[in-house]
């Protein structure tokens, strides 16, 4: 009994073996590709690093993408409006399943958004945000992100009216 406790004991303290530090990197190497995607809208990309009916939640935007046509779709549209797109990553959290990858998103806005913002601004947007990602056998099975969307808005000269009548708006805008 006690040789089999300190056995257990033993293997469960060594260090991860290669194989667990190639799936680490593996997961990191997966999150920075898809932050890749983003700023290329490339589907090929976007084609190869997820399951063909691989989810993708839009937090933000309270919408979930379900399949690589839709996802690819989620990913290109920020191109329709948006030019010089960025994604700089910053930290990223490997997990046994995925990883979690801080960032920082940057474009000019330079065709309208939609209804949303049908003018052309010309001005700069900076959001930070988390994009996490599952891992099955190498490929996305699931991502989310998580962003506040309002200072975006604020940037490109929108203003929020809040209840009771307080506005918030960046100065000298």
């Amino acid at each position: 009994m006690t040789t089999v406790l300190c056995t257990s004991l033993a293997v469960a303290c060594v260090a991860p073996g290669p194989s667990q530090e190639q799936e680490a990197r593996e997961a990191e190497l997966q999150v920075r590709l898809l932050m890749a995607a983003w700023e290329s809208a490339d589907p090929a990309l976007l084609e190869e690093l997820f399951w063909p009916d691989a989810l993708y939640d839009d937090f933000p935007n309270q919408h979930t993408y379900q399949g690589v046509v839709e996802i690819t779709g989620y990913v290109t549209a920020l191109h329709d409006w948006a030019d010089v797109v960025t994604f700089d990553v910053g930290q990223v959290h490997v997990t046994e399943s995925g990883a979690v990858a801080e960032w920082t998103f940057s474009a000019v806005q330079a065709r309208p958004i939609g209804s949303q913002v049908p003018v052309v601004t010309g001005r700069e947007v900076i959001s930070n945000g988390v994009t996490i990602i599952e891992l099955e056998r190498g490929r996305i099975r699931r991502a989310a992100d998580y962003m506040d969307t309002r200072p975006i808005a604020l940037q490109l000269g929108g203003r929020l009216e809040m209840p009771g009548g307080s506005v918030i708006e960046l100065d000298g805008r």
